[in-house]
């Protein structure tokens, strides 16, 4: 694969990993699993999966140095890409069960549980994604999978006259809104599972690997 580029998932013992994997490499990613912290700093792209709870997933993450590969990485414009709990530990904080826990801190924010029925939101679902958005160059219309009853319900990030503000994509479950995208620079997430979208999932990885290339 010659002139592929390399993108590692990370492997923290959560999230489903080889349905990742099959999908980068559909796409033409060249890609490793693993919780190596050199192989994952020097790839063209990390991606960050994640299922199951919050404070695991995030003291997963930390017990592997991912979060300082991460920081090392967006220090240096290099992507990452977090996908379902992947995008929720991004946030500085999650309360499950009454219970809080802290996360990576990339964004102010608070993973919560959505406030309609039925949980889990699972299945296939529209978002309103902003002008511009890299991710869904040409999916704005479709349709995504996703499978959560945790979600990101407002975006707490002050805007800054200095710098270039997020791209936040929209969904709505039950009449209550949450998250269902970030595009930030060189650190893009989605709460839904592109792997698990069917072509319109296929093209938004497309997209997020034409960001390797700079």
């Amino acid at each position: 694969m010659s002139g592929a580029r390399r993108v590692v998932v990370l492997d923290y013992g959560f999230g489903n990993v080889r349905s990742a994997v099959r999908a980068l490499e559909h796409v033409g990613a060249e890609v490793e699993l693993t919780a190596d912290r050199t192989a994952a700093e020097n790839a063209d792209g990390l991606v960050v999966p994640g299922v199951g709870a919050f404070a695991a997933c995030v003291d997963g993450v930390r017990a592997v140095d991912g979060h300082r590969v991460i920081g090392r990485r967006l220090a240096g414009g290099r992507p990452v890409l977090g996908i379902c709990v992947g995008l929720q530990v991004l946030f500085s904080r999650g309360v499950e069960h009454g219970v809080e826990a802290e996360g990576l801190g990339e964004w102010p924010g608070t993973v919560e549980q959505l406030k309609a029925s039925p949980l889990p939101h699972m299945g296939w679902n529209t978002i309103d994604a902003p002008g511009g958005s890299v991710l869904f160059d040409g999916i704005e219309k479709e349709r995504f999978f996703f499978v959560h009853s945790y979600a990101v319900r407002r975006w707490e990030l002050p805007e800054s006259e200095r710098l270039r503000p997020p791209l936040v994509t929209w969904a709505e479950h039950g009449g209550d809104r949450f998250i269902a995208a970030v595009e930030n620079g060189p650190l893009s997430a989605t709460q839904f599972h592109p792997e698990k979208s069917g072509d319109a999932g296929l093209t938004l990885l497309r997209n997020w690997m034409k960001g390797l290339d700079t």
